[in-house]
């Protein structure tokens, strides 16, 4: 165990976990928060049917990320849940609507317009609290002797707000590249039409949080502007996504817009990563503070790497079998 830093594999493992319940639940999220402009119910039903298969199995990383900090970063719990209490469980009562929606929906008749304000309204409350969290997460949380001293609306600034704001968008725009790729006629003409309208507005809160961000914290500051130059490679990489995602979109490469508005949350994540690296509890707690006992982390480590390969192998079978267009009175259910 000597021969590895345990801590550096695992933060490895939860970032990677977390960035692709990011990418994979995001969409089906953003389609939720489109719901209620979509133009008709037949556009719904498209909008259900491209994700049903698959939303589910996106959420695994949910719990993978979640259950990695829990073995592998303790204090990341001791502190962060009685910060987040209320956004966290703002987070888990939007993903219960959320998916009572999905299968209720597609059996009432005459309620089926509760179920989709339920799909839509747990969609946009869950992708709001999660943006709230990494708001709160880039402003850092006040501790005293490895405990949380701060308030339960701690977490809800104007700057934590603005990242719930961006972050609906992001998703929505998401949702709406995923959308293209998977349908056909004017649905796909509708979102191929939001795609525009949903970059401009993530590239404006994108704009605000990356000029604020720096001025949130000094050592955030002197990362960025100070010592390590180099990192502006990664909102320069976003940015040139959401060119090539406007360009994709106006030339109908479907296929290439979906992955570049992949490609920008990524690289916005990685950016994210940088700015508060290798606090994860910050402003005060590294991720070697933080961790268990390197032989708790080993024992769960073995696990986690016997479980990881079923996982993407899963997810790529799914994905692999539901491909394809989704067509009007087709899908799923």
């Amino acid at each position: 165990m000597e021969m590895f830093d345990l801590s550096l594999i695992w933060a490895v493992i939860i970032a990677v976990g977390i960035i692709m319940y990011v990418l994979m639940d995001g969409f089906d999220l953003g389609l939720g928060i489109l719901f209620p402009f979509a133009p008709d119910e037949d556009a719904r039903d498209v909008m259900m049917n491209s994700v049903a298969p698959v939303w589910d199995g996106n959420e695994t990383w949910l719990v993978l990320g979640g259950a990695g900090l829990v073995a592998a970063f303790p204090l990341v719990y001791t502190i962060l849940l009685p910060a987040l209490y209320i956004g966290v469980f703002l987070l888990l009562a939007g993903l219960i609507f959320r998916g009572v929606a999905f299968e209720f929906r597609f059996k009432s008749k005459r309620t089926r317009g509760y179920w989709n304000a339920a799909f839509a309204g747990g969609s946009f409350v869950a992708a709001f609290a999660q943006g709230c969290v990494v708001g709160a997460y880039i402003q850092g949380f006040e501790t005293a002797d490895r405990v949380y001293t701060g308030g339960a609306f701690d977490w809800l600034t104007p700057f934590s707000v603005l990242t719930g704001i961006g972050l609906v968008i992001g998703y929505a725009l998401l949702g709406a590249t995923w959308l293209v790729l998977k349908s056909e006629g004017h649905v796909r003409e509708w979102a191929r039409n939001l795609v525009p309208k949903l970059l401009a507005g993530v590239l404006a809160v994108f704009a605000i949080v990356s000029l604020w961000t720096p001025w949130i914290d000094q050592g955030v500051f002197e990362r960025w502007f100070d010592h390590l130059q180099i990192i502006w490679l990664l909102p320069f990489a976003a940015l040139l996504c959401a060119l090539g995602i406007f360009l994709s979109n106006r030339h109908r490469r479907e296929g290439l817009a979906f992955l570049l508005t992949l490609g920008m949350f990524v690289f916005t994540y990685l950016g994210l990563i940088v700015s508060r690296w290798p606090y994860v509890v910050p402003p005060q707690y590294t991720l070697w503070d933080a961790a268990s006992a390197p032989e708790s982390q080993f024992f769960i480590l073995i696990g986690v790497l016997f479980v990881l390969p079923i996982i993407l192998a899963y997810t790529a079978w799914s994905y692999w079998v539901f491909r394809g267009k989704v067509r009007v009175g087709e899908g799923y259910h």
